[in-house]
């Protein structure tokens, strides 16, 4: 009898266990993002959405990715976005400031400047193109990358874009600045340097100067232009450009009531 009662016991027990945790499991899944999203909107980011509903919420979120995306873009996207603005502006990589001086003393000093700019010009065409890749980003936000964004620091939105572009971005982005740094000119800039530099004539030259010793002989300078990737280097300078400016476009909207420009940011944000 006491066995009896002692099995009876286990498996009410049992039972009682298996169904609180089966409640549990069915009201965590019934709560939605919205749901979760509205309940954070309290915890670290002061009033943010206080008072909206569960869409409102969602659709505001995905309006300042939006906005964000386009105003940077908008910046940097055009002519003069890159080469006018000392901010952004792409500048020479290390290993071409080097062969700036015996580039000058042949008389080919400016054939760097035109690199310069014609990289920076390759930047700006290249940039809209990302457009389509932040607005993706924005359109499938995840729930916990939401919910870092509403808790999260004053630049979140610009991590999220970071984190979660990034990648993206410089895989897609790299045919299309090989592309627009050779419809500039940029490619053919580059390898009349390299020509340059590489050249019998320069490098004896560099011998009678004794450069060749400081490391910008053929062991040296010549062969890290020989291996360098301006096309990569490129890439990243310009992401770094448009993450630069979202920053600061997320800082205004934060900040500044003129900057929500659309009804969900004024009411996200108010």
């Amino acid at each position: 009898m006491n066995g009896y009662h002692s099995r009876r016991l286990l498996l009410g027990a049992g039972l009682t266990l298996f169904s609180t945790s089966l409640l549990s499991r069915v009201a965590f899944a019934q709560l939605n993002a919205g749901d979760l999203l509205k309940g954070a909107a309290g915890l670290g980011a002061g009033n943010l959405g206080a008072g909206l509903g569960q869409g409102e919420i969602g659709a505001g979120l995905k309006d300042v990715l939006k906005v964000t995306a386009r105003e940077a873009i908008g910046k940097v996207g055009k002519p003069g976005g890159f080469s006018g603005d000392p901010s952004v502006r792409i500048p020479l990589p290390g290993v071409l400031e080097q062969a700036r001086q015996p580039l000058s003393l042949m008389g080919q000093g400016a054939m760097l400047n035109d690199l310069s700019q014609r990289m920076n010009r390759g930047a700006e065409q290249a940039a809209p193109k990302a457009l389509g890749i932040f607005n993706k980003a924005a359109t499938n936000i995840s729930f916990d990358d939401a919910r870092q964004i509403l808790t999260g620091p004053q630049d979140s939105i610009t991590q999220y874009f970071q984190r979660s572009c990034t990648g993206e971005l410089t895989t897609a982005f790299t045919p299309i600045m090989g592309n627009a740094l050779k419809g500039s000119g940029a490619m053919k800039t580059m390898d009349s340097v390299k020509q340059k530099v590489g050249g019998n004539s320069m490098l004896g030259a560099l011998g009678q100067m004794g450069l060749g010793q400081a490391g910008l002989g053929q062991s040296g300078m010549g062969q890290s232009l020989l291996n360098f990737d301006l096309t990569g280097f490129a890439v990243g300078a310009a992401l770094q450009g448009v993450f630069h400016y979202m920053g600061q476009e997320e800082a205004d909207i934060r900040a500044n009531p003129v900057a929500r420009t659309t009804p969900l940011l004024k009411r996200l944000f108010g």
